[in-house]
């Protein structure tokens, strides 16, 4: 525990403030590749949260899906 809070839920907040900095990004590239991190944070914390939580993991893994594809798309 860091100040109270779990190290599961430190890693949601991370997720969190990741996919919301993504969207300060001026590059769409770039707002993608950092919102596809928050997405892989927020599947992270989806698998460590007892029980699991399917609706965070299966709608992060669409997103990751959608950011990928359109990020090799612009390659």
């Amino acid at each position: 525990m860091l100040f109270g809070e779990t190290y599961v839920e430190w890693l949601g907040y991370m997720a969190m403030a990741t996919v919301l900095v993504s969207f300060l990004m001026k590059s769409i590239v770039k707002l993608r590749i950092v919102n596809g991190i928050g997405a892989l944070l927020f599947i992270a914390y989806g698998f460590l949260l007892h029980p699991i939580s399917k609706p965070i993991i299966i709608t992060n893994v669409a997103i990751l899906i959608i950011n990928v594809f359109h990020v090799l798309k612009k390659v």
